[in-house]
């Protein structure tokens, strides 16, 4: 079952996989694409998670990890 602690490094796994950089959209599908079962068993997070991934990553931003130069562009930080 997944939680919200999940999503920090699973933007990372798909942006990774997404040669570094990528719209937030296609992060979401590849995390529903790798993540769908664990995410259905979830329980409330189901219905939230695209809206807490957008807090993830802005956690993600204040930690270094992560940038968002432009309207849902997201690039890993090396």
């Amino acid at each position: 079952m997944a939680t919200q602690t999940d999503l920090k490094p699973w933007i990372l796994d798909a942006l990774t996989a997404l040669g570094g950089q990528a719209h937030w959209v296609d992060v979401a599908k590849h995390i529903w694409g790798a993540h769908e079962d664990e995410l259905r068993a979830s329980g409330d997070l189901f219905y939230t998670w695209q809206y807490k991934l957008g807090w993830a990553a802005k956690q993600l931003v204040d930690e270094g990890r992560l940038e968002k130069p432009g309207r849902g562009v997201w690039i890993l930080r090396t």
